[in-house]
């Protein structure tokens, strides 16, 4: 089964030959080396490079473990240069390299070498990716598969394919499984031997419990607002632990390093200015948030929630929670401050929408609910309701654009409609 990746294939292919280094980053299992080893590979020979300048070598392979040593990568690799075409280097889990940096900017000055990397797992976390190429590097973040990459596997329904999704989620090992005992075997193994493990060897850590609650409880509370107060209170008051708020924030930290959840903080859209805190957290792959909880709370709503937090973030948006503070009047007259919630507040250039999540809205009041944030912004930008079911693509007379979920995740352009 060969499922396209081209969101991420061209954006390698935008960035050949521009003298820096490819950095395929992301989540472990989430498709870097067969997006790198496959599908741009094949992309490469089909567009007229010969195999041999493509120079492929897998680390994860026990065969090429003596090319871990750093000298010997960089003999092997020299001895695969030949001639003044351009040559293509493409390196998996370039972690297990001691200082891969020196390797990797032998070539930099080289204009018949154009290098990628793929790399995960302790020595390779988000920050790494920063602070190790320091303005050398060019990172492509990959995801688990998207929607439309899923549905293209499958030949059935989308209403289908929807639910399964938003319980299995998108790993493309998970994917190929037909079996769902062996789906959740495979998520619950995976989150507990591949992700943990890597958090829990780089940092260290040494209290497994209150980790293992605090990842529950984020699970538990996707696409809700907490900060780490909250959570520390929440220890306490369960009598759990006394994991103190500093520690709970380095540990939230720490967690997003890995991929494996993302924070979205909260902007006033009036105000135009960033509030630190509470905040939202969002898993990367939605099976993985339903493994950690053993797969008692599907909870749809707030699982779509976070599936349309991926969508945006795959699309190259930057994602927030929006705040639309506004003054309304009691039953008495009175005035009253409140704060209405926009789920994401997305940027891209000079493009910004507003676009609230609900699975369902069934009648006048659960519509009011959804779209008052969105009457309330006052500016020209683009507003989205998405819907959990099958709808029309409409405008209202508030100028807010309601669309079904199939619309929004199928269509690369549905932002648009």
């Amino acid at each position: 089964m060969q499922i396209k990746r081209d969101i991420y294939l061209n954006r390698l292919i935008a960035r050949r030959h521009n003298r820096r280094i490819k950095i395929v980053s992301g989540v472990r299992r989430g498709g870097k080396t067969y997006l790198l080893f496959t599908l741009f590979s094949e992309w490469l020979v089909n567009n007229g490079v010969p195999p041999e300048k493509i120079i492929k070598i897998n680390l994860e392979d026990r065969r090429n473990i003596q090319l871990r040593d750093p000298d010997r990568l960089l003999q092997y690799i020299d001895s695969k240069i030949q001639g003044d075409q351009m040559h293509y280097v493409l390196i998996d889990e370039i972690q297990h390299v001691a200082e891969f940096e020196d390797v990797l900017n032998s070539y930099l000055q080289m204009p018949n070498v154009d290098v990628y990397v793929t790399g995960s797992n302790a020595r390779f976390l988000s920050r790494d990716v920063v602070t190790t190429f320091r303005g050398r590097g060019d990172e492509v973040r990959v995801w688990p598969l998207r929607f439309s990459e899923f549905c293209s596997a499958f030949n059935r329904t989308k209403e289908e394919n929807l639910l399964e999704f938003l319980h299995y989620g998108g790993l493309p090992e998970v994917v190929e499984m037909s079996d769902a005992q062996e789906k959740t075997a495979f998520l619950k193994s995976v989150f507990e031997q591949t992700y943990l493990s890597d958090i829990k060897e780089r940092y260290q850590i040494n209290r497994d419990a209150e980790l293992d609650m605090l990842l529950d409880i984020v699970s538990s509370t996707v696409g809700s607002l907490t900060n780490p107060q909250r959570l520390a209170n929440t220890f306490e008051s369960l009598k759990i632990s006394d994991l103190s708020m500093a520690t709970i924030k380095r540990y939230l930290d720490i967690i997003c390093e890995s991929f494996l959840i993302e924070k979205a903080v909260r902007y006033d859209v009036k105000g135009k200015q960033y509030i630190d805190t509470p905040q939202k957290y969002y898993f990367v792959d939605p099976g993985l948030r339903n493994a950690r909880l053993n797969f008692r709370q599907p909870d749809y709503s707030h699982v779509m929630e976070n599936v349309i937090y991926n969508e945006l973030r795959v699309r190259g948006y930057n994602v927030d929670v929006g705040v639309v503070p506004v003054t309304v009047r009691d039953e008495a007259g009175r005035q009253l401050r409140k704060q209405y919630e926009i789920d994401f507040v997305c940027n891209l250039g000079s493009k910004r929408y507003y676009i609230q999540s609900a699975w369902r809205m069934e009648n006048e009041a659960k519509v009011e609910q959804e779209e008052n944030s969105l009457r309330s912004v006052g500016d020209s930008f683009k507003k989205i309701v998405v819907l959990g079911e099958p709808t029309p693509v409409y405008c209202n007379e508030h100028g807010i654009t309601t669309m079904s979920i199939y619309d929004f995740l199928l269509n690369d352009n549905s932002l648009e409609l």
